[in-house]
């Protein structure tokens, strides 16, 4: 199907809602995470949200943002058309003030959402700076949602560490949706950024019940979002998700799955890699004077690859389950 776009992922959250499931909207940092996150969603027959932030699309982009937000959206469109699911594509934490960087995105048209943070600045500062980048988004008529983050969340987060945390005010959530014209709305309830630990987490799903209420009781029918589930217990994500919670944000856990893939791979395989003790470790040569040589078969990106994909795209099933979004793809 074709990939997904602003008012087809509206609707998506809207079912959602409904029908009492969310996504777990999943960041990419690597193009085999991307690939891995599509096939599970297949498997899963759910609809998929993925997601980049600006120092991964630079990464991909050798420095510039720009160029790689146009590398990830054409590979996301493309894995999107040829998956008979949905496929979105959200950019995370754009810094309200990287205006550039915004404009961009807003003008290329890639995304199905942007969220732009300016979370940590004071409530009139948010709220200023989340209403331009909406009014941004209706210059340009693009079919873009803007989701916004009232709330300090703890953890690392595109290079900067916040210490400092507090949670989402319910009055402060009505004014806040009711002046900027935000789609989404993202929630401090105690979750973090990072590598973290659900039983260390001082949670309160209550917040986000209570948010939620007060902004149906001022006929604002806003989605809610919770950043930083990867260290969630899986009773913990359920618990979010009964309050209303859409949409829950997950990175470290696909980055770590990377890693530790790609770890256990190489060392169930040094011997076909690595030459042994006492064979000169030529690369330039490729060992043409000894009689041992590696094994292609093995060293070919291909296979570890291979193997990381398939290890994401079972972690996608998992949380899609987990989620209640499992078998609800509305283009299926």
């Amino acid at each position: 199907m074709p990939y997904a776009s602003g008012s087809e992922l509206s609707t998506a959250y809207a079912r959602a809602r409904e029908q009492g499931y969310g996504f777990v909207a999943s960041n990419v940092t690597e193009t085999n995470i991307m690939t891995g996150l599509v096939e599970g969603a297949e498997r899963a027959r759910s609809d998929l949200v993925l997601q980049v932030k600006r120092d991964s699309a630079a990464f991909a982009g050798r420095g510039d943002p720009r160029v790689g937000l146009e590398i990830l959206g054409l590979t996301a469109r493309k894995l999107g058309e040829a998956a008979d699911v949905g496929v979105f594509l959200n950019v995370d934490h754009v810094p309200a003030e990287d205006r550039e960087f915004l404009g961009a995105c807003v003008e290329s048209g890639i995304p199905s959402s942007i969220m732009v943070d300016a979370s940590h600045e004071p409530f009139e500062e948010n709220v200023e700076r989340t209403r331009r980048a909406v009014e941004l988004v209706d210059a340009h008529d693009a079919d873009m949602l803007v989701e916004a983050e009232l709330g300090m969340i703890k953890g690392m987060e595109g290079g900067v560490e916040t210490t400092e945390a507090y949670y989402t005010d319910p009055e402060e959530a009505v004014e806040f949706v009711d002046r900027t014209g935000c789609d989404l709305l993202a929630v401090s309830i105690g979750t973090e950024h990072g590598v973290s630990k659900g039983r260390d987490l001082e949670l309160r799903p209550d917040i986000a019940r209570s948010v939620g209420d007060a902004l149906a009781d001022h006929g604002l029918d806003t989605p809610l979002v919770v950043h930083g589930s990867s260290g969630l217990s899986d009773d913990q994500v359920r618990d979010l998700l009964s309050t209303g919670v859409c949409k829950l944000n997950k990175n470290t856990r696909y980055q770590y799955e990377f890693a530790r893939t790609a770890c256990d791979f190489y060392r169930e395989n040094e011997s076909a890699i690595v030459p042994p003790a006492g064979v000169d470790d030529d690369r330039q040569g490729f060992f043409a004077d000894t009689d041992w040589s590696p094994d292609k078969a093995t060293f070919t990106p291909h296979r570890v690859c291979g193997d990381i994909r398939e290890r994401i795209a079972d972690v996608m099933v998992d949380v899609a389950e987990l989620s209640g979004s499992a078998g609800e793809s509305q283009f299926r």
